[in-house]
């Protein structure tokens, strides 16, 4: 199964950035990207990638450490910027980020641990994919709305294991499917 650890963000605050969405979709050329939705809304800690049966209980444990041995932090959705030349727009994250920093760094240690290999390790970089294109473009009016956004403030209590259920029917647009298979709380959460 194709599994990755993630923070996601509470319901009124998805419902607060599609609000603002809304607005950026409005924008000339917005309907050459492909926007994600308010399923798909999540910060990723680690993409693990195909993952054995076999492999999901050690990592799940591991896992589990790693949120135990994370406190709780205060998270926000803020501003935004991009990926791949124009690629790929996101929404970034402001609040306590050196604890979401760690627990990202915990993520893939948990994975590496439990016996995934991950590729080469990259900075952790706080981000929420809001919309895609197949070649660059200029997302500077979009950049320039997000700019101004903040949501509320919320505290970050648990790490989620997510499974990524990719398109199968072939029709375009179709978003891949996210379930959380398994939640942990964090250290300091109730």
């Amino acid at each position: 199964m194709r599994l990755f650890a993630a923070v996601l963000p509470p319901a009124d605050v998805s419902r607060d950035l599609a609000a603002e969405l809304a607005v950026l979709r409005k924008l000339p050329g917005a309907d050459g990207l492909r926007w994600t939705g308010r399923p798909g809304w999540h910060f990723t800690l680690a993409f693990y990638g195909e993952v054995g049966e076999d492999v999901v209980p050690e990592l799940s444990a591991r896992l589990e450490r790693a949120a135990h041995r994370t406190p709780a932090f205060e998270l926000a959705v803020r501003g935004g910027g991009q990926f791949g030349h124009g690629r790929a727009l996101w929404a970034g994250a402001a609040g306590d980020l050196a604890t979401l920093r760690l627990l990202a760094e915990r993520a893939e240690a948990a994975a590496r641990k439990a016996g995934l290999e991950l590729g080469e390790h990259r900075r952790y970089k706080a981000h929420l994919t809001l919309a895609r294109s197949r070649d660059a473009r200029d997302l500077r009016p979009y950049l320039d709305a997000l700019a101004g956004f903040t949501s509320r403030t919320w505290t970050v209590q648990e790490l989620a294991l997510v499974r990524s259920n990719l398109p199968t029917s072939g029709v375009p647009g179709e978003q891949p499917r996210y379930e959380a298979v398994a939640r942990w709380p964090l250290g300091g959460a109730g």
